[in-house]
């Protein structure tokens, strides 16, 4: 999942050199729009970033979130625990049954153990892609609520990108003064707090 992260951060990077490129080598497009300048004719061009990190150790919704992914991980290993426990007892009673047993109950033994581990293992799979779905759909809600978020403060910022940061992302420096991770955490938390209030 973070190959992927990192794969797409360093693909959104490279566009971005394109456009950079593209804005400022195109001097004779009639269709650019111009950025503003300043009195002394020098381009305001803003760039923020906010860290992934730091968002997601600080954001309610995420920490709330995450103890609830945790709790339905923990039910589903209750769950298949269960099962297990299930599984044992019944191969247990089949085992202590097994010498009185005639061929055709021991073959109907077998059938029925093989049928309740393949249960098992589709129970397993079942929980574990419902898991898997959850914490997408998840993810996603919270990539949303940052975009969102993120179209309104910027508003008032005038940042031409904001990008997230995260260990392993191509950047080589970042100067803390274009951070806005506070605001934005001050910001996500309390429409978050707003709406849980409803």
């Amino acid at each position: 999942m973070r190959n992927i992260s990192t794969i797409l951060s360093i693909i959104a990077l490279a566009l971005t050199g394109v456009l950079f490129y593209l804005h400022f080598s195109s001097k004779g497009a009639s269709k650019n729009v111009p950025v503003a300048a300043d009195k002394d004719g020098h381009h305001d061009f803003k760039i923020a970033y906010f860290d992934i990190d730091s968002l997601q150790s600080s954001y309610t919704f995420y920490k709330d979130a995450l103890e609830e992914m945790k709790g339905k991980e923990s039910a589903a290993n209750a769950e298949l625990q269960d099962i297990k426990a299930k599984f044992q007892r019944r191969i247990q009673q089949l085992q202590e049954k097994g010498p009185t047993m005639s061929q055709a109950e021991g073959e109907a033994a077998q059938k029925e153990v093989a049928k309740m581990e393949q249960d098992y293992r589709k129970r397993e799979a079942q929980l574990q892609d419902n898991l898997q779905n959850q914490q997408m759909d998840m993810t996603k809600l919270m990539r949303k609520q940052i975009e969102d978020y993120l179209s309104e403060f910027n508003k008032q910022k005038g940042y031409a990108y904001i990008f997230s940061y995260e260990p392993g992302f191509i950047m080589y420096y970042k100067d803390s003064l274009y951070d806005v991770t506070g605001e934005l955490v001050q910001g996500l938390n309390e429409k978050y707090k707003s709406k849980k209030k409803k």
